[in-house]
């Protein structure tokens, strides 16, 4: 049996790594002679750079820069110096795991921290910077970014604007003339899991912004102060940009990386797996195994179980997705390539048990799934 475990990180439970080590634990207790190849993956969120370096053997570095609340926090990035290359995770800086949940407030965190990343790379002789965007806390549409790389963002009395989305409904002038230079010659991908434009009902606000401290009234006041922004921004650069595929991805940070940056975005999954030799693993594979904290129809814009599926699909191998819950028309992920999905949970459990427990589920699922495929394979024989 030669099987691909290649989870992402169950979120507030256990990172990617540590979960596809649970699995193969779980393989092992029903094949010890199976050979197990574990290649944890992200999808552009929290957990994208340690799943990077896994990859690629790029060095970690570290930087302090301003949390999603200006907050000062060690974070770290990738350098691949043999290529002159940058990974920078938004959620190292901005990320909604560094706040409690009483601190999250869509209408003032801001994106500062990581262009303070970025400008880290640009000192150390970034030519190419992958910048993955996805578990933000913010809804800033990348202003906070922008002001960090040397952009200033006016209101009508000529100050500079307070950080968050909010303040961008009061945006009178925006002035790039001191932006990096740099940047001119930075070669930017910046990896989505969401292929969400920056406003309307899939916009940034209106689908991500509840799960960042933002209610009904916060929503609507935040997508009319990105449509603001967004105005402005196509005055000045003469370009429209808020209709994009993966604008809306990390509130709106899409949005200023393709504007700005002039990044080319794509699925985050596509890229990390590029970067992981994906298609040299699965032509060794029987079998994969993925998964994730939570399955569902929102799960086909570019999560990590779908683009492993797609993937695989390819090549014929079967996928199964253990999830920690499976949501909302969880079924149509059926028709992307994934042969079976199983939730961890083995009965009626509090959260709070149920987080605890993963590790232990993961483990149980896999040993579980090793035995079945083995009585499947010994019942094929003649």
């Amino acid at each position: 049996m030669n099987v691909l475990l290649c989870p992402d990180s169950f979120k507030d439970a256990m990172s990617a790594e540590a979960a596809a080590d649970a699995m193969a634990q779980g393989i092992r207790q029903a094949i010890p002679h199976a050979c197990i190849v574990t290649c944890p993956l992200a999808d552009g969120g929290e957990g994208s750079l340690d799943a990077i370096i896994a990859a690629t053997g790029a060095e970690r570095r570290h930087a302090r820069v301003q949390d999603a609340l200006g907050r000062y926090r060690n974070a770290s990035w990738g350098w691949l110096g043999s290529q002159h290359t940058a990974f920078v995770e938004l959620a190292e800086a901005s990320g909604l795991q560094h706040l409690d949940a009483h601190e999250r407030d869509a209408l003032l965190t801001t994106t500062y921290g990581v262009g303070e990343l970025i400008r880290e790379a640009l000192d150390h002789g970034a030519q190419r910077l992958l910048l993955t965007l996805g578990g933000s806390a913010t809804n800033d549409a990348g202003a906070g970014m922008l002001s960090a790389l040397g952009a200033r963002l006016l209101d009508a009395q000529g100050q500079a604007l307070a950080p968050g989305g909010q303040a961008l409904g009061s945006l009178a002038s925006l002035d790039i003339s001191r932006l990096d230079p740099r940047l001119a010659r930075l070669q930017v991908e910046a990896a989505v899991d969401v292929d969400n434009p920056l406003l309307g009902e899939r916009g940034a606000s209106a689908v991500f912004g509840p799960q960042k401290g933002a209610d009904a009234a916060a929503v609507a006041l935040l997508d009319s102060a990105l449509a603001h922004f967004a105005d402005r921004v196509a005055a000045t650069l003469g370009t429209e940009y808020r209709h994009a595929a993966g604008a809306g991805a990390a509130g709106g940070m899409g949005f200023a990386a393709r504007a700005f940056l002039g990044a080319d975005l794509r699925p985050g999954i596509d890229m990390i797996m590029a970067q992981a030799g994906m298609n040299e693993l699965l032509a060794q594979a029987d079998l994969v195994i993925t998964g994730e904290g939570r399955l569902d129809g929102q799960s086909l814009a570019g999560k990590t179980p779908i683009g492993v599926a797609r993937t695989a699909r390819a090549r014929g191998i079967p996928v199964i997705v253990l999830a920690g819950s499976l949501g909302d028309n969880w079924q149509a992920c059926l028709d992307e390539g994934v042969t079976a999905t199983f939730a961890l949970a083995d009965g009626p459990m509090p959260l709070e048990e149920a987080l605890a427990r993963t590790p232990e589920l993961l483990t149980s699922r896999c040993e579980s799934l090793a035995r079945l495929w083995q009585a499947a394979d010994s019942s094929a024989r003649p």
